[in-house]
């Protein structure tokens, strides 16, 4: 009966695949170059704000994992626009408080958002 049930869910992804494949082919290839020249000036500014807020959550990352006494391995680093969103767990509740510190004094960010909890035992 598993191994039913196993193929039944085997089938509804392969179907899936296929549905999503079959979806991203459209006849847009044949007007890719003169779409892509025309979104190219708008689409700059976006990917050079894309890298910087990708650099920024980089640096948050670097000085919490260079912090003494702060467990990173589960906190997340979200950043956009000089805005960091901290998620994740911690081991008790004085890390919160030492990571939002270490994030605020990190050169380019403009706000903190501290959504780390402390993780149950």
């Amino acid at each position: 009966m598993k191994s039913v049930d196993f193929v039944k869910a085997l089938g509804a992804a392969v179907c899936v695949t296929v549905a999503l494949s079959a979806y991203a082919q459209d006849n847009s290839a044949q007007n890719a170059a003169p779409a892509a020249a025309a979104a190219s000036p708008a689409q700059a500014p976006a990917q050079s704000a894309r890298r910087a807020d990708r650099r920024l959550g980089y640096q948050v990352r670097r000085a919490l994992s260079r912090t003494q006494g702060l467990n990173v391995s589960n906190i997340s680093v979200r950043a956009r626009g000089g805005s960091v969103l901290l998620t994740g767990t911690v081991p008790n509740a004085g890390q919160i408080d030492q990571a939002g510190q270490v994030a605020k004094g990190v050169a380019g960010v403009t706000s903190v958002t501290n959504h780390l909890t402390v993780a149950q035992q």
